[in-house]
């Protein structure tokens, strides 16, 4: 294994110039990846001409996922500066950590999309979507950011925009397959 030091972005000690040089590539991915994550959401216009209401919990769904991704992101990479970190321990508790808050989530969610329209069908792709998106968020965070840290690369810079697009879009088709199952079979 090649031991290539990290070079870590830092406020307090680089210039302005430097940051943008750390913090560009990964940014540049996420904006190609966004073109992506559009043309994935586009592709579930059947569904949302059935029910426009599907639409109202996309960012809802999107947001959580990737707030659970970005906790998980963010000790990981401090602990992996820290050299702490054991990869496989973070898949295995993270996996538990996911399933309870994609258990809660899934719950609260679908029981606010029920009480707000009253619709048992949209309740459960709601609660089944915010469930599965969630509880696959912090592998998808562990993921992006150990290939970051492999290619030697800051994962506290790298790791985020890119591991949040490809939450995102996960949760984007997660949230359409499901509400396709659900409603266009009904």
């Amino acid at each position: 294994m090649s031991w290539k030091r990290i070079i870590y972005a830092d406020d307090d000690t680089e210039s302005v110039k430097k940051l943008v040089r750390l913090r560009l590539p990964s940014i540049l991915v996420g904006l190609f990846l966004g073109v992506v994550l559009a043309v994935v959401f586009s592709t579930f216009e059947d569904v949302l001409a059935k029910d426009i209401r599907i639409a109202f919990f996309v960012p809802f769904v999107v947001y959580i996922a990737a707030a659970v991704g970005s906790q998980t992101q963010s000790i990981f990479s401090r602990d992996l500066r820290s050299r702490k970190a054991k990869f496989k321990n973070y898949l295995l508790k993270e996996a538990g950590v996911g399933i309870i808050l994609g258990s809660i989530s899934g719950i609260l969610s679908g029981i606010a999309a029920y009480i707000w329209f009253q619709d048992s069908m949209l309740a459960m792709v709601v609660g089944i979507s915010m469930f599965i998106a969630v509880a696959i968020a912090p592998h998808t965070a562990l993921i992006v950011t150990k290939l970051v840290q492999m290619e030697h690369l800051d994962p506290a810079v790298g790791a985020g925009p890119i591991a949040t697009v490809i939450q995102d879009t996960l949760s984007v088709l997660i949230y359409g397959i499901t509400a396709s199952i659900i409603l266009l079979s009904s």
